[in-house]
C-alpha cells in the first residue's frame, strides 16, 4: 500500500509594513509625550482644532505647519514619512521620500529610518528654490557631497563655492546659506549627526 502524497499551498509571504497614516503618528507621538491637543497647539502656535483635523486624517498640514509639529514633538521631519521595521537595506526604489512645495527641493532618505544618530539623504535642489539651509536648534555635524551641478554654502561670514565632485565639512550652527547656483539641477548627499530634518 502506498501511501498518498499531499501538498500544501504555499504560505505567502509576510507582507510589507506600512507607514501609519500621518495624522495617526502625530496623535501617537503626542501621547508618548503625555501632551494634550491643547498642549501641543501651545507648543506649535496652531489650534487644537486644526491639530485634531490633522490627526484625524481630515486636514494636511503646509510645510511651515509641519516643521512646527516636528519641533513641538521633538522629532526629525522625516518621522512622519518613516516606514516601520528593522531591515539595515534601504532598496532604491523603496525610499522615504519628502518633496517641499513649490516642488523644486526633495529629499530621499538613506538609511532605514532617524532612530539612530546619523542622518543620510539624498538631495536635489532647483536654483529657485533659493536658500535651504535649517540651522538645528543644537550643533550638528554635517557633510555636504556634491554629485551633480554646483552648489553655495555660506558658514558664518565665509561663502564657498562647489562643484561637482566637492565636499564640505561644518558644524550645523555656523550654516547660513545652502543653495544651487548656475542653471542646472544640483544633486547631493548629505550626512548629519543627530539628524536634523
Amino acid at each position: 500500500m502506498t501511501a498518498k502524497r499531499t501538498t500544501q499551498p504555499a504560505t505567502p509571504p509576510p507582507p510589507a509594513p506600512t507607514t501609519p497614516p500621518f495624522g495617526q503618528r502625530v496623535r501617537q507621538r503626542r501621547k508618548e509625550l503625555g501632551l494634550s491637543l491643547k498642549d501641543l497647539a501651545g507648543r506649535t502656535g496652531l489650534t487644537a482644532s486644526f491639530l485634531s483635523l490633522v490627526e484625524r486624517n481630515q486636514n494636511n498640514p503646509s510645510l511651515q505647519s509641519l516643521h512646527r509639529l516636528a519641533e513641538a514633538l521633538e522629532v526629525p521631519l522625516f518621522y512622519f514619512s518613516q516606514r516601520n521595521g528593522d531591515n539595515p537595506v534601504v532598496r532604491h526604489d523603496n525610499r522615504v521620500q519628502i518633496t517641499f512645495p513649490p516642488g523644486n527641493l526633495t529629499c530621499e532618505l538613506l538609511v532605514p529610518n532617524l532612530r539612530n544618530r546619523l542622518e543620510v539623504f539624498l538631495g536635489r535642489v532647483q536654483p529657485s528654490a533659493g536658500n535651504i539651509a535649517r540651522t538645528p536648534t543644537g550643533d550638528s555635524e554635517e557633510c555636504l557631497f556634491v554629485m551633480e551641478g554646483r552648489m553655495q554654502v555660506q558658514l558664518a561670514d565665509q561663502v564657498y563655492e562647489l562643484d561637482k565632485g566637492d565636499s564640505i565639512y561644518f558644524h550645523g550652527v555656523n550654516v547660513r546659506e545652502i543653495r544651487a547656483i548656475g542653471k542646472r539641477e544640483a544633486v547631493y548627499i548629505s550626512i548629519i549627526t543627530p539628524p536634523i530634518l
